[in-house]
């Protein structure tokens, strides 16, 4: 069955769903991108864009998957050995990029749908004083729905003089608070396929001052994705390579309407979004008899993206697969959780009334 075109019946959890007029932007002619036009777009956008980050230092923008940015991190701001936060697939991903571009690294893993917490990485980088300069994080795990304590980890990583932290924030920037100034994070990066309600296609990340004085001092730090030649670029207006201006287009429009909304209201929409879904949950629950449940622990819980465990013989899979035929779109768990699991991206410009009406057809398919 053909989805309908509506807005509101695309709740997966990247890409999720464009607004038609945010599409419409794009429509623009194209600009040479490095004479006064392309200036014009990205000047008209900084201070938008280090207020969306929570600091004062420029945003990079990269035509690239946020994949790219997190390759930065690891090639540009380890010097010794990187000690990468693992609690999903999305996190695992910094380990997975260290390997491959042949960066020494260890992993410091929990269980999936639990939490990184500041205690074992303090611990950790007190009893392997030394060993490591970097320390990387994904505040929103994708995978499983949990929200890493990223603040109060960056004040155990802070103890520690010469080890950095880099952050994903790929679905929670917009949907949650990320105040990379205020939280003393070094790195942070993002892509616009999430909580921004962009087309994919774009990546974003600031570095701190001590982390260019850092990848000033490392070699090899690559090509394509050295923050040397993004922060000397920005700096001219420019990017280092040929962008997608039309998606940069699209941004500029989007920083005006997340900004006449307000930043904290929207967060609060998307903790709104996220509350709903929970109650719904053990509604569910209760109503059934059966265990439907939330797989991130109270407490730790993303805004933009719920992951709901299934009791047994219930299939995360057949579930999509039955909503898809109603015209709406979920996702099925992931990686390990994906035959017994859903999740719903509840983030970018969609409302607790839209979520509602998936809500009201999700418990019709359950209850089928």
């Amino acid at each position: 069955m053909t989805r309908p075109t509506a807005f509101g019946r695309f709740f997966l959890t990247g890409p999720t769903e464009v607004r038609p007029e945010v599409l419409a932007a794009m429509n623009h002619p194209v600009i040479g991108h490095r004479g006064p036009d392309m200036a014009d777009l990205m000047g008209g956008m900084n201070t938008r864009l280090s207020s969306l980050f929570g600091t004062g230092r420029p945003v990079y923008l990269s035509t690239s998957s946020a994949t790219g940015f997190m390759e930065a991190a690891v090639t540009n701001l380890s010097r010794r050995r990187i000690l990468c936060l693992v609690c999903g697939a999305f996190s695992q991903r910094f380990y997975d990029i260290a390997t491959a571009c042949g960066r020494p690294a260890d992993r410091l893993d929990v269980e999936w749908g639990t939490p990184n917490m500041p205690q074992a990485v303090h611990e950790m980088l007190s009893r392997q004083r030394g060993r490591y300069d970097l320390v990387t994080v994904v505040h929103s795990e994708t995978s499983t729905g949990v929200l890493n304590p990223v603040r109060d980890i960056a004040a155990a990583v802070r103890e520690f003089d010469d080890v950095m932290i880099a952050v994903d924030t790929v679905s929670s920037m917009g949907g949650a608070p990320v105040l990379m100034d205020d939280w003393g994070l070094d790195f942070v990066l993002t892509g616009s396929q999430k909580a921004l309600a962009l087309p994919p296609g774009l990546a974003l990340a600031a570095a701190s001052e001590r982390a260019l004085e850092r990848a000033a001092g490392t070699e090899p730090r690559g090509y394509y994705f050295d923050l040397l030649k993004f922060d000397k670029n920005c700096q001219k207006l420019q990017t280092p390579n040929t962008p997608v201006v039309s998606l940069f287009y699209a941004l500029s429009f989007q920083l005006e309407r997340i900004f006449q909304e307000g930043l904290e209201t929207r967060w609060q929409r998307h903790e709104a979004m996220a509350q709903r879904t929970y109650t719904w949950v053990d509604a569910l629950a209760d109503r059934t008899g059966e265990a439907f449940d939330i797989l991130a622990p109270a407490g730790y819980r993303s805004p933009t993206v719920t992951v709901i465990r299934l009791p047994e013989g219930r299939e995360g899979p057949r579930t999509v697969a039955d909503m898809r035929a109603r015209g709406y779109t979920i996702a099925a768990g992931y990686g390990k959780w994906k035959p017994t699991a859903i999740r719903i991206g509840h983030m970018g410009d969609h409302t607790l009334e839209g979520l509602e009406e998936l809500l009201a057809v999700l418990t019709d398919v359950l209850g089928e």
